[in-house]
């Protein structure tokens, strides 16, 4: 199913200089040509994957008088559940098939920006819910950063140029739950064409088909990770920094086909986000005669606030 190409961060963690050269290389040529990768040996433990599916699973198959008491519509869906129907596309009015629940920064130190974030929701109805969330946030965010020291590599800057700007970021683990079918949808699928927010997203597992991917030839490539991979793929925030350098590639999740319409979906990604204040100026090195700037400045939480509005989760 997979056509989008495999990389293996332990050649970039544990290799020598001439993997590490070959991983930054296979990795910045899958971003400029795909803008999706598959990533094996990524850190992941795959029992903190299979327990937090089952514990994703145990919550969205809950009465929603339940789920609702984790719904929190002050925060623009950034904490907690959001039930189904409420986001859509930024080009779309229709909604997604979807519900979901987020789970966010937790700052432990004295860094001043946790007055920014809004505290996790407590869902205590499900055994070691946040636990498992908690632990699969700190993996994620590990992975996430070994792959944007490669990626600073890969555009001619220091290895540890985003370090200090993903630091505390607003990084959002997503459980998606997309339910059974059981009418003719009017319009919407699962989830309709679009592009993530953030700077990388990274996607542990589905446990069915229909993630898509729309390659340069304007082609849907059916995607699904092979057990050991993560599927990761570049943002609007990072297409930002780079002037289209590295391609924020559209993708989309199809409805099954109609003899599976009884069946759920889930899925959970992880949005990499860098804390608010970082510039997402176009870098001086991607900014040419072939490639002229195509942004205006903006910060990464301005462009956040800018784009929750357009898919419906902010007024």
């Amino acid at each position: 199913m997979s056509s989008i190409p495999q990389v293996d961060l332990s050649k970039f963690l544990e290799g020598n200089e001439a993997e590490r050269k070959q991983f930054v290389k296979d990795l910045g040529s899958a971003f400029e040509d795909v803008g999706f990768v598959a990533v094996v040996n990524h850190g992941i433990p795959e029992n903190l994957i299979a327990r937090l599916y089952q514990e994703v699973k145990g919550f969205f198959s809950l009465p929603l008088e339940q789920k609702v008491k984790a719904e929190k519509t002050d925060l623009a869906g950034q904490r907690g559940y959001t039930s189904f129907g409420k986001e859509h596309a930024k080009q779309s009015n229709v909604p997604d098939l979807k519900e979901f629940y987020q789970y966010g920064q937790t700052v432990e130190d004295n860094d001043p920006i946790k007055a920014e974030y809004p505290t996790n929701v407590a869902f205590s109805e499900i055994d070691e819910f946040n636990e498992s969330l908690y632990n699969a946030y700190r993996a994620f965010e590990k992975s996430g950063s070994a792959l944007l020291r490669a990626i600073a590599i890969h555009l001619d800057l220091d290895e540890n140029y985003f370090d200090d700007k993903i630091k505390n970021g607003n990084s959002i683990l997503r459980a998606i739950h997309y339910p059974p079918i059981t009418q003719e949808p009017k319009s919407a699928i699962r989830a309709e064409e679009h592009e993530d927010i953030n700077l990388i997203t990274l996607l542990v597992g589905a446990s069915a088909e229909g993630l898509q991917v729309l390659n340069k030839d304007g082609e849907w490539i059916s995607v699904l990770s092979k057990p050991g991979e993560i599927v990761v793929n570049v943002g609007d925030m990072l297409q930002r920094l780079t002037n289209n350098r590295l391609r924020s590639t559209t993708h989309r999740v199809v409805n099954p086909p109609r003899e599976m319409w009884h069946t759920s979906r889930f899925s959970i990604p992880f949005f990499l986000h860098p804390r608010s204040t970082m510039s997402l100026n176009c870098l001086e090195n991607c900014i040419t005669t072939q490639r002229p700037l195509s942004y205006e400045p903006i910060t990464a939480g301005e462009y956040l606030d800018e784009r929750l509005r357009e898919i419906g989760l902010k007024k």
